[in-house]
């Protein structure tokens, strides 16, 4: 089965900011969390190792990920990053190039690659929005790994957006984390 041939050759490993992290959640209820739960229960062994941080940045990840590739020899990288480069307002250049890096080493070390789309809120105006949500589809794109293009979807822009998310309106509830698994599955289930 292709499920245990990838599990075998290493597990599913995430790299990824609070998002990922379940940041301000109960442990266990995060959509890494939830993922390893639907393998489970769909009776596929590919096992998920968590390696998000809260805060971090495509810099942090880029640096981290050479010790995580060599340490845990995943078969696949789910690659969850550069919203709190936007936030801080770094360049959207820096950001597609460690994107662009982070997915060039996973495959050469012999990973499949996830990337994981964001999407900014309007107040950062029009044109930067769509670069940055650009930035994303262009790495996949040049790097032929398929693209999960806005973890959010249904969530950031359901109708009652306000209620699933956090008092910082940045970080989702656990209501949301459901939605943002199944944002990412589908692409992820074609790499299994």
């Amino acid at each position: 089965m292709a499920a245990d041939a990838a599990a075998a050759s290493g597990p599913i490993l995430v790299v990824g900011d609070s998002l990922s992290a379940e940041y301000g959640l109960k442990r266990g209820t995060g959509w890494v969390a939830l993922l390893e739960q639907r393998l489970a229960e769909r009776k596929m062994s590919a096992r998920v190792v968590n390696a998000s941080i809260s805060g971090d940045t495509t810099s942090g990840g880029r640096s981290r990920l050479p010790a995580l590739l060599s340490q845990h020899k995943p078969a696949l990288v789910v690659i969850e990053l550069g919203s709190n480069d936007a936030l801080r307002g770094l360049p959207l250049g820096m950001t597609q190039d460690n994107l662009t890096q982070m997915t060039i080493a996973s495959q050469k070390a012999g990973a499949r690659v996830l990337l994981v789309g964001m999407q900014m809120p309007p107040n950062y105006g029009r044109a930067y929005a769509d670069r940055f949500a650009g930035m994303f589809e262009q790495v996949a794109r040049s790097h032929k790994a398929p693209l999960v293009p806005f973890l959010l979807k249904g969530v950031a822009d359901a109708p009652d957006a306000v209620r699933l998310f956090q008092a910082d309106r940045i970080h989702p509830r656990e209501e949301a984390q459901a939605a943002m698994l199944d944002n990412v599955w589908p692409e992820l289930r074609k790499l299994l």
